[in-house]
């Protein structure tokens, strides 16, 4: 075997022979074993089982030692009395043993005492946790954050995938908050950053390698610039093996999702022609929306609804619909799918409630079972249904929405899909789709993903979510569309505190919404903080250049403005540009000598509009300045719409020669200046009234996309 190469066998006995015994956690010499097989530095150390053998083995291994209890119940050492670090003699030896014994038995008097290990001391760096849980959402993970005693005070910690790569490894360490402290401060050395790295690679390849790895903790251990090594070792075991997951080729997702989002025919089993039912609801908005395909109502007391004939059972509707439309009670669905499964329909639409979330987890089966059995992909239950507006469909028995744009938005709840629709009304986002998930008994975001990721209508897709199926077929998804499109997500209850008890520090540490932001972010998706948020993304990042560079220049004609703006960047990640001698002589040209260059560049508030206009347009022009964030402010001088109108127009000369740079603005003023910002964003400027926080957020998210997609 390679040298280099993990000794995968010697892993697989320890793990088996501690499995056999009935065990969920290895000893410690059990675990050096563990680490020797994947190359994990661990210090020397030997199992003593009298106060003689550690004696003994302390003069050979080199003072100073550590001694540590070895016991199958004992995970918390520390906690159990049952360490001693940095003896120096055989006296210290000795004394320590026989007390972490007595303190052993008093802390848990039918606790099984293999010995105590006896350990080399780690020499001395900083203190850093390296492990891997087994997360429910997203599988393995590995976690890298600052150790020790604090770790779960401090709680600095960033998680990736498992296996992770060299530069996962690399970015977790300039990941956490205490980052510099690698780097040496007060004149401390570094630490060895590639040694650190390589550990956490090393790690997170052992959890993935063996499913039956619950969880490994290295805590502490100690970063230097010679190299790292862990202190001490737990690893926890699981015999749990998580259910198969039916899983779909990309082709065959797109190929589905394509007769989903574009059909030719639609049957809506329990059509009604008697307003106030859902049925009913669903025809109108089929037919009204103006949907140019053929439109089946199935409905066994009818023979004609809305004027359309009518058809006892979905085997009677000619031809082979793309779609079938559900509006029937949740006990009659079971049959009416089976029936849509033999009729060769491939999409299911289940607008009814009454499954998993209302406690019928067996009723939910069924459904998924029958779907598998036909080939049937499901959407839903317990939807509004789904909006595809190049197609003029409407399905859902909510209000109709035909604004025709780029962005696909999506939603788990009915209650924010409705907030999603009113908020495309009102701010006149044009859409692609609006689909609803409910349960996701079967499709989710990542089939979604796929198909918005290659849809020709869709430039942005925003996503509420309140979890995920498969995070790892998201984030395969998100991958592959992040580099062509933005991805925005809302993930509902980011507060919840951990959400299960964990027997290590790192299984502490994951809780879920921390995996989630952490897993999102190297997934390339823009996290929006809130609904509001993801809605506007949403409307704005398809309205804004991708910028070419991190230079941004805010132009204000408030210095109060300015100060705020400037805040807002920072707190957004952007880069305030420092503005080199020549291009500050440029600006002043056309300030007052009150005025202030440098970064904001304040033209004061009393200036004409050709003062804007000349200062935006410098700023286009100046290569060197890559972003522009405007700050106005309401006066008789420069009115809104004057503001609004000659700064549209410079964009729009400038975009026609070329030059392509995200502007966004801050209005300031009377009720005026909401009428200015709709008239800038009509125009690619992303405006908004009344705040310095919100067109910066916009700003900051665009750049986000950027760099995930590799654009900058």
């Amino acid at each position: 075997m390679d040298s280099t190469e993990p000794n995968q066998q010697a892993v697989r006995a320890v793990l088996d022979a501690a499995l056999a015994a009935g065990r969920t956690a290895l000893t410690a010499p059990e675990g050096k074993a563990v680490t020797d097989a994947y190359g994990i530095p661990t210090p020397a150390e030997a199992l003593a089982e009298t106060v003689d053998d550690a004696v003994a083995l302390a003069d050979r291994i080199g003072f100073p030692v550590a001694l540590k209890i070895v016991s199958p119940e004992i995970l918390h050492k520390t906690e159990a009395g049952g360490v001693r670090i940095g003896l120096n003699s055989t006296a210290e030896v000795r004394g320590a043993f026989l007390s972490i014994i007595t303190n052993v038995r008093a802390y848990d008097p039918r606790a099984r005492i293999l010995g105590v290990q006896v350990q080399q001391m780690v020499p001395a760096g900083t203190e850093v946790l390296i492990g891997t849980v087994t997360d429910p959402t997203f599988g393995k993970i590995v976690a890298f954050g600052l150790g020790g005693v604090l770790v779960e005070v401090l709680k600095d910690v960033t998680f990736r995938l498992a296996p992770a790569t060299h530069d996962d490894a690399l970015s977790m360490l300039d990941g956490i908050r205490a980052a510099e402290v690698l780097r040496g401060v007060r004149g401390g050395a570094a630490a060895d950053r590639e040694a650190l790295a390589g550990l956490v690679v090393k790690v997170s390849r052992l959890a993935a390698d063996f499913p039956e790895i619950a969880e490994v903790d290295l805590n502490p251990v100690f970063a230097s610039e010679n190299g790292a090594m862990a202190a001490d070792v737990r690893i926890l075991l699981t015999g749990e093996v998580p259910a198969a997951r039916r899983t779909y080729t990309r082709e065959e997702i797109l190929t589905s999702m394509g007769r989903l989002m574009k059909p030719a025919s639609v049957a809506v089993i329990g059509a009604s022609g008697e307003a106030g039912k859902i049925g009913n609801s669903v025809m109108r908005n089929l037919i009204d929306g103006g949907f140019p395909g053929e439109i089946h109502p199935v409905n066994p007391k009818a023979d004609d609804i809305l004027g359309r004939k009518a058809y006892k059972s979905v085997m009677d509707v000619p031809g082979e619909p793309d779609v079938a439309v559900f509006a029937i009670p949740a006990k009659l669905v079971p049959a009416a799918l089976e029936e849509v499964g033999r009729k060769g329909i491939p999409n299911a639409v289940l607008i009814p409630s009454g499954f998993a979330e209302s406690g019928e987890h067996e009723l939910q089966a069924r459904i998924v079972s029958i779907g598998e059995e036909y080939g049937v992909r499901l959407l839903g239950p317990n939807i509004y249904g789904y909006y595809s507006t190049w197609q003029d469909l409407c399905a859902t028995f909510c209000t109709p929405y035909d604004v025709k744009g780029g962005v696909a938005l999506t939603s788990q709840s009915g209650g924010i899909g409705m907030a999603i629709l009113g908020f495309a009304r009102t701010t006149g986002t044009g859409v692609s789709a609006i689909v609803g998930l409910g349960n996701k008994s079967d499709l989710d975001e990542d089939d979604l993903l796929t198909w918005f990721g290659e849809d020709p209508n869709t430039e942005c897709i925003a996503m509420h979510l309140e979890d995920l199926k498969d995070g790892r077929a998201f984030v395969d998804a998100a991958r592959a569309t992040v580099p062509r499109k933005p991805v925005v997500v809302l993930k509902a209850g980011r507060t919840a505190a951990g959400a299960r008890a964990a027997g290590s520090h790192t299984g502490a540490l994951a809780g879920d919404d921390a995996v989630y932001d952490d897993i999102l972010r190297q997934a390339g998706v823009i996290r929006a903080p809130g609904l509001g948020e993801m809605l506007e993304y949403a409307r704005a990042l398809p309205v804004m250049p991708t910028p070419r560079g991190d230079n941004v220049v805010i132009i204000t004609g408030a210095g109060g403005s300015g100060v705020l703006l400037s805040d807002a960047v920072v707190d957004n990640g952007l880069s305030l540009m420092e503005i080199p001698p020549d291009l500050d002589t440029a600006f002043r040209a056309f300030i007052p000598p009150f005025g202030s260059a440098g970064n904001p560049v304040d033209i004061t508030g009393g200036e004409p509009p050709s003062t804007y206009e000349a200062t935006i347009r410098l700023g286009l022009e100046d290569p060197r300045i890559h972003s522009l964030v405007l700050g106005y402010w309401h006066t008789i001088v420069t009115p809104p719409m004057v503001f609004a109108e000659l700064t549209a127009r410079v964009v729009a000369e400038l975009r026609a020669r070329g030059i392509h740079k995200p502007v966004v603005a801050s209005l300031a003023g009377d009720v005026e200046v909401e009428e200015a910002c709709r008239y800038l964003f009509e125009r690619g400027v992303v405006a908004y009234p009344y705040t310095t926080e919100k067109p910066v957020a916009a700003l900051g998210a665009k750049y986000q996309w950027a760099r995930a997609a590799g654009l900058l």
